[in-house]
């Protein structure tokens, strides 16, 4: 795996997709990377399980909703990621943003997320709020590794999601939102997922995008 400065000059190179409609709502994510021994390393964390919550114990990016407060997405990004896992991204590297997603319209109705990568010069433990469960510092070439790839089911559905195993079996799965998110980043820096949707996941997404319209 590449060292995070031909990561970012990589993600320089490039364009985001940026989704522009007004009237949505907006939230904004952070992927944190840091140089370890092996190679660089990204953060997930597991959101706390609470009842009603649609992303209850989810893997994640640290990050969350605009509030009227913030100066924009990315700043929203940066507040969120301060107040989950104690991480102040002021004195961070920013090495480019990644293309924007659309939002579950079964759970996130109207809403876009937008991603930025950050590398972390020094950086402690992670202090976790009351939103995280864990956190969870896991190899960037651990997620090209096809071993890591396994499916996900979500709850009572026959369909079955890429998935990327990075903790413990059947709990520490980065799936859904933050897989495609990854997908775009190692798209972006020339190293593609070894895993991709099937026919049968693409036609069931094309399903729920119908839905939503």
């Amino acid at each position: 795996m590449q060292a995070l400065d031909e990561i970012a000059s990589k993600l320089s190179a490039r364009t985001p997709l940026e989704i522009r409609d007004e009237g949505i709502g907006r939230a904004g994510v952070a992927m944190l990377l840091r140089e370890a021994t092996g190679g660089p390393q990204v953060l997930f964390i597991e959101r706390a399980r609470r009842e009603g919550d649609p992303w209850s114990g989810h893997m994640a990016f640290p990050g969350g909703r605009l509030e009227a407060g913030d100066a924009g997405v990315r700043a929203a990004a940066e507040r969120e990621t301060l107040e989950e896992v104690g991480i102040s991204l002021a004195a961070a590297r920013c090495l480019g943003r990644l293309d924007d997603k659309a939002g579950n319209p079964r759970i996130q109705p109207r809403l876009v997320i937008s991603a930025w990568v950050f590398a972390l010069e020094e950086v402690g433990e992670p202090v976790l709020n009351h939103e995280v469960q864990q956190a969870i510092w896991f190899p960037l070439a651990g997620l090209l590794d096809p071993a890591h790839h396994v499916p996900h089911r979500m709850g009572e559905q026959d369909v079955e999601f890429p998935g990327i195993l990075v903790g413990e079996p059947g709990r520490h799965v980065v799936w859904g939102l933050t897989y495609s998110f990854l997908e775009s980043f190692f798209r972006a820096v020339d190293h593609p997922l070894p895993d991709r949707w099937d026919e049968k996941l693409q036609a069931y997404a094309r399903g729920m995008l119908d839905e939503g319209r």
